[in-house]
């Protein structure tokens, strides 16, 4: 199973590496979607800073999906910078392709959402995107695209 993606985006490239023995369900429909082109050309719709940032929505919304929704995996995993998880709605099982990468330790997330990988390069990228000016919900007032994502390590 895939290990590390690399996502690159209009600002630099984040390297993430994955937990499939924490998540696998979740990592291999990341992975999937990822080697599949779904995420190429999508967006960080969503930039709260001292929290995380999120995207892969297919309308750029928060709204969309991929058509269906995989099973929670919650896992010992902490939300901490560069956590990589699953968002989803309120109700469980809901996750799908929405993801979100920590800018700090959000404890309140442990155990609720599905933490399924780590920053391991690009950091520093994550943190010039946490920086992004924001307008109403959250929205970046300049687009921070995600560009492609490519699987870097089978």
């Amino acid at each position: 199973m895939a290990k590390k993606v690399k996502i690159a985006t209009n600002f630099g490239d984040i390297t993430v590496e994955l937990l499939p023995e924490k998540a696998p369900k979740t990592v291999e429909n990341f992975v999937k979607l990822a080697k599949s082109k779904f995420y190429d050309g999508k967006i960080f719709h969503r930039i709260i800073r001292g929290f995380m940032m999120q995207g892969g929505c297919p309308q750029g919304t928060g709204t969309g999906g991929p058509g269906y929704t995989i099973k929670d995996e919650f896992n010992d995993t902490k939300h901490v910078l560069g956590t990589l998880s699953m968002a989803r709605t309120s109700a469980p099982n809901s996750a799908g392709c929405q993801f979100y990468i920590c800018f700090a330790a959000a404890t309140h997330l442990d155990g609720q959402y599905t933490a399924f990988g780590k920053v391991v390069d690009g950091i520093k990228v994550v943190q010039e995107i946490e920086k992004v000016p924001v307008g109403a919900n959250d929205r970046p007032k300049s687009e921070v695209k995600l560009v492609t994502m490519t699987v870097v390590e089978e």
